[in-house]
């Protein structure tokens, strides 16, 4: 991303105090180009010099407005619901997801803001459907099959961005140009989201199992490629490339699709667990995600605690879904590179992961039993048929 002209950029980042957001922050930052980080909370990572962060929330239309003074593109970042119990809570998902990319794009056209990059997700396309090699002129999941209110926010929000390139800008200086990156699940050391989660399980000792078809596949985005397609797109928006990203939609991950289990087996295996043999029918999990999903319902309020899995997890990560790169490379210029794990599996090492020494207790106990006997009741409610009295 260069300056056009002798005028320095400034670009904000919605979300910029989380992992993506501060990652691509740094980056742009380091390109010479002034930066904002917008969020609700400050970063956990040490801001580096020059970065300026100012506390706000995409819900206050004031807030965004104030924060895009003087700002020529905005990356929007910012979302709420993605997994765990976070997808359980359906107003926080509708405020952020809907109502927060309404404030965004309007304050870029009250503001003048001339780009606007949006972070979407495959879940725009994916609902539980099988999609080999799909890409960007695949329709739209309908609203009402989405499996989870993240999703069908996501994809509404991705709509009215979408909707929103070529409007016109209240100072009389242009047109908005926007468009949308679908990412797959995003990994790299550091990860603060589904990674640590993952790693929970492993040494609480709940990954047990595997699930689905070993040789379904799906797709990860290291978050430095992430970043490089999100940084090529601003640049696509701009006249000198003749704005060739305006209005579209891409699908970007590392072009490497993988079981999901496959994919997080040196993880588990470089802290030191076993991996799990055993592999459940993607049915029984679905059920079992689903029977969870009610008692959060029932006790949420009072006891909000992390499902093991969601119904939308259970999708994502057991039912073949990856797209193609080709129209992100040809238009965007996107080459994603290789990585591996292995740093990710030196960042948790650096944390103190790994097998330690303990005592099985009476609440483990009861624990690894109460798991037994909900895993058994899925079973037998699922398999009635299998099931005979005398």
């Amino acid at each position: 991303m260069e300056p056009e002209n002798t005028t320095k950029e400034t670009v904000l980042l919605t979300g910029g105090a989380g992992y993506f957001g501060f990652r691509l922050g740094c980056a742009i930052y380091q390109k010479g180009v002034d930066v904002i980080l917008f969020d609700v909370v400050k970063p956990l990572q040490t801001m580096p010099e020059g970065i300026k962060f100012m506390q706000g929330d995409v819900c206050c239309l004031s807030e965004v407005e104030e924060a895009l003074r003087d700002v020529i593109c905005v990356f929007h970042i910012a979302s709420y619901g993605m997994s765990g119990r976070e997808q359980l809570n359906r107003k926080l998902i509708e405020d952020v997801n809907v109502k927060g990319t309404e404030n965004v794009i309007q304050a870029c056209k009250s503001t003048g803001v001339s780009s606007l990059v949006y972070t979407s997700t495959y879940n725009v396309i994916f609902g539980g459907q099988i999609i080999e090699n799909g890409d960007e002129s695949l329709p739209y999941l309908p609203l009402h099959l989405h499996p989870d209110h993240y999703s069908r926010t996501k994809s509404l929000a991705e709509m009215k961005v979408l909707e929103a390139n070529g409007a016109e800008l209240s100072n009389g200086k242009g047109v908005l140009r926007t468009c949308a990156l679908r990412p797959a699940g995003i990994y790299g050391p550091g990860e603060q989201r589904h990674l640590p989660r993952i790693v929970s399980y492993i040494e609480r000792g709940l990954f047990k199992f595997v699930y689905g078809d070993p040789l379904s596949l799906v797709e990860f985005v290291h978050v430095d490629n992430l970043v490089q397609a999100h940084i090529l797109a601003s640049e696509a928006l701009k006249a000198n490339k003749k704005h060739i990203a305006a209005g579209q939609a891409y699908f970007i991950s590392d072009g490497r699709p993988v079981n999901n289990f496959e994919f997080f087996r040196p993880l588990v295996e470089g802290l030191g667990y076993k991996f799990p043999t055993c592999r459940l029918p993607l049915s029984v999990v679905y059920f079992f995600a689903f029977l969870t999903e009610v008692v959060h319902f029932l006790v949420g309020h009072v006891y909000n605690f992390q499902p093991l899995l969601t119904r939308t997890e259970v999708y994502k990560t057991g039912v073949t879904h990856y797209f193609s790169m080709e129209k992100a490379r040809k238009e965007l210029g996107y080459e994603p590179q290789q990585y591996s794990l292995n740093e990710v599996v030196e960042w948790f090492r650096s944390q103190g992961c790994g097998p330690k020494p303990r005592k099985y207790t009476i609440m483990h106990l009861v624990r690894d039993g109460g798991l037994l006997l909900l895993l058994i009741a899925v079973m037998v409610s699922w398999f009635p048929s299998a099931v005979t009295f005398s």
